[in-house]
C-alpha cells in the first residue's frame, strides 16, 4: 500500500511532524481539527479502516445536531473538516511505533517513516470473535461481524445474530431490511442494549429471540463452502439444537486495537490504553490516547470526539510546556535518542 494523501492534503508525507495522529474515527478527526487550529500542522494516518467503525454503521441517531445521518456520511464530513483546518491526512497504516526514542518514530505499511514530537493514538477497536474453529472456517462464507457490510447478500434468507448488547440489536434490526427471518441468540435472559433499541427489536415481525443459549458450532457445507445453520446449547440445561441459518453475524462487542503499543504503554481492562483520570495522558510523556482505544465504559462516537478534542489540547499544552521549560526542543532532536527519565 502506498501512502496516498486524502484530497486536498499535502501530497508528500513529511519526514517529521509536531503531532502525529494514528487513527481516523471521531477521536482522530476531532484531534486533527483541534491540533490544526493550534497551528501544529498535524499529520493523520488513517489506518486500515479510514473513518473507523462508523463507516460500517448505517443510521446514526445520537450525534448532536443530526436527527439522523448515515455513519459513512458523518465520517466524510469529519475528514473534510479536518482537511479544511489544515490537517495533512494520508491513507496508510502504521505498522510499527517506537515510543522509546525522541522524537517518536512511526514506520508505515508503505515503507515510509515519520518522526513526531507528540503522538495521539486513536486506533479504536475491532470486532470481537468467539474463537470457535467453525467460526473461523466460515468467515467470509456465511460468518460475518458486519451486517452493514454483508447484509445485502442475505436477501430473503434466514440469518442468526449472536449477542445481547447494542451492537447485536442494531445488527439484527438492520438485517431485517434484507433477511426473511432474523434470530437473535443471547446467552442470558435479558438484553443489555438500550431500551429504545429493545423496543424496536421486540416489535419487529421478522425477529425472534432465543434466550439462554450460546453458540456451540457453525454448521455448513464445504462444496460450495457456506453456512447452513448454527448449533446452540442451553446455558443451564445443556440441551442442544440446530437452528437453520444461511448467515451468522457475531455481534459480541469490540476489543481495543492496542497492538502497536501493548509492550510500551500501560494497559488495563483487557488491553485498553490507560490514561490519567481527567486527561488523555498515557504512561509515556508526549503520548496521548483517545476514543475507543481507551474507553471501556461509554464507547460512543460523541465521547470519542470529546476525547479527541482533549488529546489535541493536552498535546498542545505538553509541547508548549516542554519548549518553555528550557528542555531540549524535541522538534529538532536527533532520531533515535533515548527518552529522558
Amino acid at each position: 500500500m502506498s501512502h496516498v494523501p486524502a484530497e486536498n492534503a499535502t501530497p508528500v508525507l513529511p519526514a517529521h511532524t509536531r503531532v502525529l495522529i494514528v487513527g481516523s474515527g471521531p477521536a482522530g478527526y476531532t484531534a486533527a481539527v483541534y491540533a490544526s487550529r493550534a497551528m501544529l500542522e498535524p499529520v493523520l494516518i488513517q489506518g486500515m479502516q479510514p473513518g473507523g467503525q462508523l463507516t460500517i454503521t448505517t443510521e446514526v441517531e445520537n450525534w448532536p445536531g443530526e436527527t439522523e445521518i448515515q455513519g459513512p456520511d458523518l465520517m466524510v464530513k469529519m475528514e473534510a473538516h479536518a482537511t479544511a483546518m489544515g490537517a495533512r491526512i494520508f491513507i496508510d497504516t502504521v505498522t510499527r511505533l517506537d515510543l522509546k526514542v525522541r522524537p517518536f518514530v512511526a514506520e508505515l505499511d508503505s515503507g515510509a517513516t515519520i518522526t513526531a514530537d507528540a503522538v495521539i493514538l486513536a486506533t479504536g477497536a475491532q470486532a470481537r470473535w468467539l474463537g470457535l474453529e467453525t467460526e473461523e472456517k466460515f468467515k467470509g462464507f456465511g460468518v460475518s461481524a458486519c451486517a452493514t457490510c454483508d447484509g445485502f447478500f442475505y436477501r430473503n434468507r434466514e440469518v442468526a445474530v449472536i449477542g445481547g448488547g447494542n451492537t447485536a440489536v442494531e445488527e439484527a434490526l438492520f438485517l431485517t431490511n434484507f433477511a426473511s427471518k432474523v434470530t437473535l441468540i443471547h446467552r442470558r435472559d435479558s438484553l443489555r442494549a438500550e431500551k429504545i433499541l429493545q423496543d424496536r427489536l421486540f416489535k419487529h415481525p421478522k425477529v425472534s429471540v432465543l434466550w439462554d443459549h450460546e453458540l456451540v458450532e457453525v454448521e455448513g457445507s464445504d462444496s460450495p463452502r457456506g453456512v447452513t445453520g448454527v448449533k446452540v446449547r442451553h446455558t443451564s440445561l445443556g440441551s442442544e439444537q440446530v437452528i437453520p441459518a444461511d448467515g451468522v453475524f457475531i455481534a459480541i462487542g469490540h476489543a481495543p486495537s492496542s497492538e502497536l503499543v501493548k509492550d510500551q504503554l500501560e494497559l488495563h481492562h483487557g488491553g485498553y490504553v490507560k490514561v490519567e483520570p481527567g486527561s488523555t495522558r498515557t504512561s509515556i510523556p508526549g503520548v496521548f490516547a483517545a476514543g475507543d482505544l481507551t474507553d471501556h465504559v461509554y464507547r460512543q462516537a460523541v465521547t470519542s470526539a470529546g476525547m479527541g478534542c482533549m488529546a489535541a489540547l493536552d498535546a498542545e499544552r505538553w509541547l508548549a510546556e516542554h519548549d518553555m521549560a528550557g528542555a531540549p526542543d524535541v522538534h529538532g532532536s536527533e532520531i533515535g535518542s533515548e527518552i529522558p527519565a
